[in-house]
């Protein structure tokens, strides 16, 4: 597996899942998967954060927007926070910042 991970907690109804490395065609199962788990009538919300996420391809954009569309249909918050500007970048070239609220950002 390439240089990816994934750390969750619970506090509180809130969820957060700490990205680490590259989100890929390789490792978007693993996260996918994770939001699954954590996307549901006990969460109030679900924090994504991208801190240590040192690269995004389109098919690690797809799993953050079907979690998002699975987060909005149970009443779920999803908010992306401390995004680099690196991927901030992607997000506003793919108008992905339309969707989803997109916390502090981290310097790279």
């Amino acid at each position: 597996m390439r240089d990816f991970a994934t750390a969750s907690a619970v506090v509180d109804g809130v969820c957060e899942i700490r990205v680490t490395g590259e989100l890929d065609v390789y490792t978007a199962p693993v996260l996918r998967e994770r939001l699954r788990e954590m996307i549901g009538p006990a969460s109030t919300a679900v924090v994504v954060n991208l801190s240590e996420l040192t690269f995004i391809d389109s098919t690690g954009l797809g799993v953050l927007v079907g979690a998002f569309k699975r987060a909005q249909s149970v009443g779920v918050d999803l908010i992306l926070e401390e995004v680099r500007p690196s991927a901030v970048k992607v997000f506003e070239l793919t108008g992905l910042t339309r969707m989803f609220r997109i916390g502090s950002a981290v310097s790279a």
